[in-house]
C-alpha cells in the first residue's frame, strides 16, 4: 500500500493573538500521492493555516501532521513574499542555486514566458498576476514531490489563469506531482482536480476522491416527500415542488427526478448549509 504524501491525525491549531480560537480542530485525513487536490471552503475555514502546517511553517497546537521534507516540497502563499529588488533573471537564478541538483530552468522559462515583462524587470516593478507567474515558476523549478499552493490563481485574468492552469496540471501530470491546491474559484476546480478536502468552521467537512464524492450525491426533484433514510445536505421548495442534494443511503424510489450533482453543486450545497450532512 502506497504511504500518503499529507496525513493529519486530530490536528488542531489555535491563534493565541486571535481571541483564543480555533483555526483548525480535529482535522484528521490522508492525501495518497499524485493527487490534484482542492482545498476548499469560506473565509476563516482554516485553508491558509492548513497549508502552512504542512508547509511545517507553522507548528499545530495538538495533534500531528506529516508530509514530506521541506527540500522535498515547494509553497506558494496568498501575498507571493519576492524580493523586491531582484530582477526576474535574478530571481530565478537564485531559485537555482538554493535547489542544486533538482532545479528546472526550461519548466521555470516556461511559466515566465508570456508575462509581458523582461528578465532584467525588478520584482518591484510587476503587477499582481506577474508576481504570480514568478512565484509559480519559483516552485515548478524546484521539482518539488508535493506542491502547495494558496490561492494562486486570484489575481490572474481569465487568459493567464487558464494558461497556467493547463500548464500546471500537465507538468503534474507528467511528474507525477501531488498538489495541493487552495481556491475560491469552483469553476477552476472542475475538471482539473482529483481530490476534495473541503473545510468549514476549521473542521473537515468533506474528504475523499472527487468522483467518488459525486458519485455518492444525488439532486432529486420531485413532490414533497419524505426523504429518509437518504441524508439530505440542502433542500428548498418551490410550491409543491421539491429539490435536495441527497447523500444516498441505498436506490432512491418514489416519484423522483433524479441529476447528477457538478463539483460546483455539491460544493455550494455543503458550503451554504451550516451544520451540514455527516462528511
Amino acid at each position: 500500500m502506497t504511504d500518503p504524501v499529507i496525513e493529519a491525525e486530530g490536528l488542531g491549531m489555535r491563534y493565541r493573538r486571535r481571541g483564543g480560537g480555533w483555526a483548525l480542530k480535529d482535522c484528521t485525513f490522508t492525501l495518497p500521492p499524485g493527487r490534484v487536490a482542492a482545498v476548499v471552503g469560506p473565509n476563516g475555514a482554516g485553508k491558509s493555516t492548513l497549508l502552512g502546517l504542512a508547509a511545517g511553517l507553522l507548528r499545530p497546537t495538538e495533534g500531528r501532521i506529516t508530509a514530506p521534507a521541506r527540500e522535498h516540497l515547494a509553497y506558494v502563499a496568498q501575498d507571493k513574499p519576492l524580493h523586491p529588488r531582484l530582477s526576474v533573471a535574478d530571481t530565478l537564478r537564485m531559485g537555482r542555486e538554493l535547489n542544486p541538483g533538482r532545479w528546472d530552468d526550461t519548466v521555470a522559462r516556461r511559466v515566465v514566458e508570456g508575462g509581458g515583462f523582461s528578465s532584467d524587470t525588478l520584482v518591484r516593478h510587476l503587477s499582481g498576476g506577474q508576481r504570480t507567474r514568478i512565484a509559480l515558476a519559483l516552485a515548478l523549478g524546484k521539482r518539488p514531490e508535493l506542491l502547495l499552493l494558496d490561492e494562486p490563481m486570484a489575481d490572474l485574468d481569465p487568459l493567464a489563469r487558464h494558461q497556467l492552469m493547463g500548464l500546471l496540471m500537465a507538468d503534474a501530470a507528467e511528474h507525477g506531482t501531488t498538489v495541493v491546491m487552495s481556491s475560491h474559484i469552483l469553476t477552476e476546480l472542475e475538471g482539473a482536480c482529483d481530490h476534495l478536502l473541503l473545510l468549514q468552521g476549521g473542521k473537515v467537512r468533506l474528504d475523499g476522491p472527487v468522483d467518488e464524492l459525486l458519485a455518492a450525491h444525488t439532486l432529486l426533484t420531485g413532490p414533497i416527500a419524505d426523504l429518509a433514510p437518504h441524508t439530505v445536505v440542502e433542500s428548498r421548495t418551490t410550491g409543491r415542488q421539491l429539490t435536495a442534494l441527497v447523500r444516498r443511503e441505498g436506490p432512491v424510489e418514489g416519484l423522483w427526478e433524479t441529476t447528477d450533482p457538478s463539483l460546483e453543486d455539491l460544493l455550494l450545497a455543503h458550503l451554504r448549509t451550516t451544520e451540514g450532512a455527516p462528511a
